[in-house]
């Protein structure tokens, strides 16, 4: 292993996003070799749940950041960050989830992360919330229409029973839709937008 150089180590580990193991296997050694020229060369490592979104993402990051360029590309920004500050659900660490019942703000929240994280509409997930006498069926094609999604994208619907007549019944006639997106690394970087 006297080939071995930092520069190496540095081209498999951090450009090609070669793994400890990954590296062991082309230099035909050991893991704990490898590590070795890590620390020789003072290389740090990524955690564990770095390691794992590398894996998961061989091409990089699924997303890439664009920042508003215009008044209305700003205009949706804050309207964005916006919604996820008042709307969205901080507390789950791995993934983007934003709940409402208005499809006005479905869409605009949806196209701040096509916009601006180069989000695949496609790899967004829906969940649907609804009351026992809201027909099932309906609603899914009230959402699909007004979002232009596809029902392939909607996990199994969680069905309430109905209880008393209210203001927020009236509001929610197709029930209530979430948008998920699982990505730790936009997630970090929308809480780290908000104004905490």
């Amino acid at each position: 292993m006297k080939n071995l150089t930092k520069e190496k180590i540095e081209r498999f580990y951090i450009k090609d996003k070669k793994s400890v193991a990954d590296i062991a296997k082309i230099f035909k050694c050991s893991e704990t070799g490898i590590n070795y020229w890590f620390e020789k060369y003072n290389i740090p490592k990524r955690t564990i749940s770095e390691a794992i979104y590398v894996k998961c993402n061989p091409e990089g990051d699924p997303f890439k950041v664009f920042l508003p360029k215009n008044v209305e590309d700003a205009k949706l920004f804050g309207l964005g960050i916006g919604l996820y500050w008042g709307e969205g659900n901080k507390a789950n660490k791995n993934t983007v989830k934003l709940g409402n019942s208005d499809p006005a703000l479905m869409r605009v929240f949806i196209e701040f992360l096509i916009k601006f994280f180069n989000v695949d509409k496609e790899d967004l997930r829906f969940h649907l919330h609804v009351f026992t006498d809201i027909d099932l069926d309906e609603a899914y094609k009230y959402w699909i229409e007004k979002l232009k999604i596809k029902k392939i994208q909607f996990y199994k619907p969680t069905v309430t029973i109905t209880g008393k007549l209210g203001t927020y019944r009236n509001k929610s006639k197709y029930g209530v839709l979430s948008v998920y997106y699982a990505n730790t690394k936009l997630r970090n970087i929308l809480v780290n937008l908000l104004p905490m």
